[in-house]
C-alpha cells in the first residue's frame, strides 16, 4: 500500500539515529550544539515524536560518521516523512490507524461490538452515528472508507495483516444499526472467520466473570522491524496507548486466558451462524 509513512517509522529511525550517536560517545548535551538544535530538539526526534528531514539526516550522519548505511538510513527518512495514506481521509499522526499501518497481526478483545477490521459499511455507519463525536457526511464517509481501506490486509498478499479475534457472545445479539444490519454483519463475520488471515472467537455468555470485564483492548504485534508490541484501550470518552512492557505483558495473559476461555473457532463459526438465522 503506498503511502504509508507513520510514527513507527519515525521511532525506529529515532532509535537508530540514537544509537549511533551514542555509538560515538555523544550526549544529547555535547551533539545537540553540534547540529545547532536545542536538547529537546534532538530529544523529540529520537524519540520519534518529531519528524526530520533529508538534509538533518545528512548533518546527524556526518557528525556520527556512519557512511556504510547512508543511502539506506535517508531512503528510510524519506518513508518515514511521506504522509501516510490515511491523511488524505482526515485521520492524523499517531491515531490507531498510524500504527495499525505498520503491525503484521492484531490480538482484539471487544465487548460490545464487531472489530473494526471485520465491520461491513452499515455496521461501522451506525457505530459512527451513535457515538458522542458528530461527524458531518463527508466525515462520516471518510471514516467508513479508513476501515474498509484497512480490512484490504487481511486479503492482501503484498501488505498482509492477521487478526486474531475474541468477542463477547452478547456481540452477535446486539442490534446495531437494525436487525437487517446486524444479520448482514453476522454474514460477513462468518465469511471472514473462514480467511487464513483470521481467528475468530467467541466467549459465551455462560463462563461469568473473567480477566477482562468492562474493556476490550487491542494489541499491536510489528514482526521484525524492531517496534515493541503496544495495547491500545479504546472508551466511551476517547482511547489510550500503553507501551510499558508491564502492562503488554498483563494485556498479554490476560487474552490468552480469554482465548482458552472462548469457544473454538468451529464452534464459534456454528454459533455465528445460528444467530444470523435467528434474525
Amino acid at each position: 500500500m503506498s503511502g504509508k509513512g507513520s510514527v513507527v517509522r519515525r521511532r525506529i529511525l529515532g532509535r537508530e539515529l540514537r544509537r549511533l550517536r551514542e555509538r560515538e560517545g555523544f550526549t544529547l548535551e555535547t551533539a545537540a550544539p553540534r547540529l545547532e538544535w536545542s536538547v529537546s530538539k534532538l530529544g523529540r526526534i529520537e524519540g520519534g515524536q518529531q519528524s526530520v528531514d533529508v538534509h538533518s539526516v545528512k548533518s546527524m550522519l556526518d557528525l556520527y560518521q556512519e557512511s556504510e548505511r547512508w543511502e539506506e538510513l535517508l531512503d528510510f527518512t524519506r518513508e518515514a516523512r511521506a504522509p501516510g495514506w490515511w491523511r488524505a481521509y482526515g485521520v492524523g499522526n499517531n491515531s490507531y490507524v498510524d500504527f495499525e499501518a505498520e503491525a503484521v497481526s492484531v490480538r482484539e478483545y471487544t465487548v460490545d461490538f464487531v472489530p473494526g477490521l471485520l465491520q461491513t459499511a452499515d455496521y461501522s455507519r451506525a457505530m459512527f452515528v451513535a457515538s458522542a463525536v458528530r461527524r458531518s457526511a463527508d466525515q462520516l464517509a471518510d471514516e467508513i472508507a479508513v476501515r474498509t481501506i484497512r480490512q484490504r490486509r487481511l486479503v492482501s498478499t503484498d501488505d498482509p495483516i492477521a487478526l486474531d479475534a475474541v468477542i463477547n457472545e452478547d456481540v452477535l445479539h446486539r442490534p446495531v444499526g437494525g436487525p437487517d444490519v446486524l444479520r448482514k454483519q453476522l454474514h460477513g463475520l462468518a465469511e471472514a472467520a473462514e480467511l487464513r488471515s483470521v481467528v475468530l472467537r467467541v466467549l459465551p455468555r455462560q463462563i461469568g466473570a473473567h480477566c477482562a470485564m468492562g474493556s476490550g483492548f487491542t494489541i499491536l504485534n510489528f514482526g521484525d522491524i524492531g517496534e515493541p508490541e503496544l495495547v491500545y484501550v479504546e472508551h466511551g470518552l476517547g482511547a489510550l496507548l500503553m507501551e510499558k512492557k508491564r502492562d503488554v505483558d498483563r494485556a498479554t495473559l490476560s487474552f490468552e486466558r480469554l482465548r482458552s476461555a472462548a469457544l473454538s473457532p468451529e464452534q464459534s463459526l456454528a454459533l455465528i451462524r445460528r444467530a444470523a438465522e435467528q434474525l
